[in-house]
């Protein structure tokens, strides 16, 4: 334990270096704004100041965290449920796509639980509800884009074990969103869009993509720099399809209500 202690201190300094020189030219576009272009004080500098450094510090801690546990756990889950061993079958047998039924399970709720932790569809969520005065519901909200990101992954894990190509899906998924967005109500249209940006935030893409690259990594006859990634282009596309869907459900059930009460 003592020897491992100042090798992860050394990758703290190094990371908490790198933040602060990612975030410095945000601080400075920000300072010079205020002071040279708005020629006012800046409100609660210290509390800013202070605020300024929490970022940084938890920004470091967070990248430090998905280096030392978030992708290795994630490579490790995803090959140990893809492994031959696992799966029962022996050295030279053919692997079908259905042999992985663990690994859809598991794309399936890691997608849905990283969605609801998801602090960018938190605020989202929030907001949609303050504004609608509670129509749109918050819990509701999450719901249902964590639901579509569950979807997401699990149809990418097919992908990545069938070895399909990633732009069929992706063509047909758009189009369903582009006849979704024509019959959709207007006013959630919008929503659905940032609902499906906000998903790719700091929880889910780490554990996406390490769940992607360990995937095709144990799969046969699959290449992680081609079939690795495009599972967070999935997660940002079917929220859009759930809430839209979420969306047109609703409204023709709030339609037969108010023509059965007429």
């Amino acid at each position: 334990m003592t020897t491992d202690t100042p090798g992860l201190f050394n990758d703290f300094v190094n990371t908490f270096l790198t933040t602060v020189m990612d975030v410095l030219p945000i601080a400075v576009i920000i300072f010079f704004f205020q002071m040279v272009i708005l020629r006012q004080p800046i409100p609660h500098l210290k509390n800013v100041l202070i605020g300024g450094v929490y970022v940084v510090l938890g920004l470091a801690l967070f990248l430090l965290g998905l280096e030392k546990a978030l992708f290795p756990i994630g490579d490790l889950m995803a090959n140990q449920l893809a492994s031959p061993k696992f799966l029962g079958i022996a050295e030279g047998e053919p692997v079908f796509w259905w042999s992985y039924s663990w690994m859809y399970l598991f794309a399936f709720l890691i997608g849905f639980s990283t969605t609801i932790a998801e602090p960018s569809l938190i605020a989202v969520a929030l907001k949609a509800s303050e504004v609608s005065s509670g129509t749109i519901s918050q819990w509701g909200l999450r719901i249902t884009v964590a639901l579509g990101v569950g979807l997401a992954l699990t149809i990418g894990v097919f992908r990545i074990i069938t070895g399909t190509p990633l732009y069929l899906y992706i063509l047909a998924g758009y189009m369903l969103v582009v006849l979704q967005t024509i019959f959709a109500p207007k006013q959630l249209v919008a929503l659905a869009y940032d609902s499906g940006g906000v998903t790719t935030s700091t929880v889910t893409v780490p554990i996406v993509a390490a769940l992607g690259i360990g995937l095709s990594s144990s799969v046969p006859g699959s290449n992680p720099a081609v079939d690795g990634f495009g599972l967070i282009a999935f997660a940002s596309l079917f929220p859009i399809i759930s809430v839209l869907g979420y969306a047109q459900i609703r409204h023709i059930f709030d339609k037969k209500l108010k023509t059965k009460f007429q």
